[in-house]
């Protein structure tokens, strides 16, 4: 039996799971600024992965990139979600937040 599959499957779903939260919690911190934090992830973990010989993990360390960069456009979606009330705003950031809402109020 070849268990490769199930193996990259759960660790590619773990990877997601890891990297929902910690989407959340750099907007809420850095704001979606920090997008490039997780283009430079991205980036040198599909690099790492080519440089690893065990195909198993090299697969997984190119899930995990891809989930990487994924998150770029999470970060944009996560403060549209903080913008529609959906999740909490950082309180030190209460001015930005404002101004973008009046920012797309303007655009409607």
């Amino acid at each position: 039996m070849n268990f490769n599959g199930i193996i990259v499957g759960a660790a590619v779903f773990l990877s997601i799971g890891i990297c929902h939260p910690v989407v959340i919690k750099m907007e809420y911190h850095l704001g979606k600024q920090s997008w490039w934090l997780w283009l430079l992830a991205g980036v040198g973990f599909s690099a790492l992965s080519l440089f690893v010989e065990h195909d198993t993990l090299s697969t997984i360390i190119g899930g995990f990139a891809f989930s990487c960069l994924w998150g770029i456009g999470e970060m944009f979606c996560q403060e549209k979600r903080v913008l529609r009330g959906w999740f909490p705003e950082n309180p030190a950031r209460h001015a930005y937040y404002e101004a973008r809402r009046m920012e797309m109020k303007g655009k409607r």
